[in-house]
């Protein structure tokens, strides 16, 4: 059951592929990559487990389009991919029975991230591209608290934080940290039907900045919400689909922002999602995989973002 928790934890951490907050189009969240199998459920068996992760997302932004960039000033024709691991160590507590369950977590990401601009405005005016690969910022939950309303309802309370811990040159156009603190208030709920072979998750949030002191650039407020709908069978595998919302509540201010006009993007993304199972005596892995196609996108980077996770239990 410890594999139920761990889907919530690695899932949200894979919110975090950089470039630069929506500083330069894409922040922490990325469309539909947030929502998490068992995202309001942390069971209540004790200990300490491990889960892989890797997303995938490559984006681009019209060429007609002015974006902010790392380093300061604005750009033409962004294009960008972004490829992140994560390695997340899960720790339920150990509570006597009741309605509630508690967890804590700590992931260490690391990141390769391809940026390129047609045009750049201000000191250059000629193609740029920069890549990095590099541990990226550092993602932990010192708290992850889960209410039981039934067998087949739960909710979860959590605030997921992001340190500036990664690889961050000023000027460089690609980085592997996006150079601020990010608090990540997060309400989960799931529901199970049909004698829990299938789920229904839901993951909200609202993602704070802090300013980025090397550009003086500060990111607004961004509101998320993810869903997936997942029918598990007897064989091992599970289909489903998944979907993402991603509004940024506040424009973006600072001198390059206000040039922008706040900068203010939202985004909408929807697509198929496939796990499978695997048990053997005295342990299990199961995988899951998903792929999204986002729509609906304002002054954000827009792609199709996919993403592979592994859990293995011993």
């Amino acid at each position: 059951m410890k594999r139920v928790a761990l889907y919530s934890a690695l899932l949200a951490t894979l919110l975090a592929l950089p470039l630069h907050a929506t500083e330069t189009g894409v922040g922490r969240s990325i469309t539909g990559l947030q929502a998490s199998s068992y995202s309001g459920l942390i069971p209540p068996t004790p200990g300490l487990t491990w889960q892989y992760g890797y997303a995938y997302y490559d984006g681009s932004i019209s060429a007609s389009k002015q974006v902010p960039i790392a380093g300061g000033g604005a750009a033409l024709g962004l294009k960008a991919e972004f490829q992140l691991a994560t390695f997340t160590g899960l720790y339920i507590w150990k509570t006597q029975p009741s309605s509630w369950n508690f967890a804590s977590m700590m992931t260490l990401p690391f990141a390769y991230v391809d940026a390129n601009v047609n045009a750049r405005l201000g000191s250059f005016n000629t193609s740029r591209s920069s890549h990095v690969l590099a541990p990226y910022d550092l993602f932990f939950a010192p708290v992850i608290a889960s209410h039981h309303f039934s067998q087949t309802q739960h909710i979860s309370f959590s605030l997921y934080l992001y340190a500036p811990t990664g690889d961050y040159k000023d000027g460089r156009l690609a980085n592997a940290s996006l150079n601020t603190w990010t608090f990540s208030p997060t309400v989960g709920y799931t529901a199970l039907f049909d004698q829990g072979s299938l789920e229904w998750s839901a993951t909200t949030a609202v993602d704070f900045y802090t300013k980025d002191k090397a550009t003086d650039y500060q990111n607004g407020a961004v509101y998320r919400l993810d869903t997936l709908l997942m029918k598990r069978f007897p064989s091992g595998w599970g289909l489903g689909a998944v979907g993402g919302w991603i509004y940024q509540l506040e424009d973006d201010t600072g001198p390059i922002a206000d040039q922008l006009n706040g900068f203010k993007g939202h985004s909408l993304g929807v697509g198929p999602m496939v796990n499978y199972l695997k048990k053997w005596q005295g342990g299990q892995a199961e995988f899951s995989f998903r792929w999204l196609h986002e729509f609906d996108v304002t002054n954000r980077l827009k792609g199709n973002p996919a993403m592979l996770s592994a859990t293995i239990t011993l």
